[in-house]
């Protein structure tokens, strides 16, 4: 199963770790792996590359695992940006577990 913990300060989302595979089907044919994987990585795309802000990603592959912390001492409009993009995922990813529940957890901390 592939959990998803959204950590939070007060109503802030400041970041998410995604852990492990989902079991839905094997490794390169599984459809709810490709959806979360694509999904994060668009967000940590989207805050690093696009927005050029220096988010700390940590990647470990052996673990099945990404996590992404958000920096503190954001503008005003970035913050409301980044708001937007994880409360985004977090939308997505719910209603992914809703069609497959048994494959993907998502959790606030």
């Amino acid at each position: 199963m592939t959990t998803i913990t959204f950590h939070t300060e007060g109503s802030r989302i400041t970041g998410f770790e995604a852990r492990g595979h989902s079991g839905y089907a094997p490794a390169g044919e599984d459809i709810v792996c490709a959806a979360v994987t694509s999904a994060v990585r668009l967000v940590e795309c989207t805050v690093n590359d696009v927005m050029g802000l220096r988010a700390a990603v940590k990647v470990h592959e052996a673990a099945a695992a990404i996590s992404l912390r958000l920096p503190g001492g954001l503008s005003a409009a970035a913050e409301d940006t980044c708001q937007s993009l994880l409360t985004g995922l977090m939308v997505y990813l719910t209603e992914l577990h809703d069609e497959y529940p048994d494959h993907i957890e998502v959790l606030e901390a």
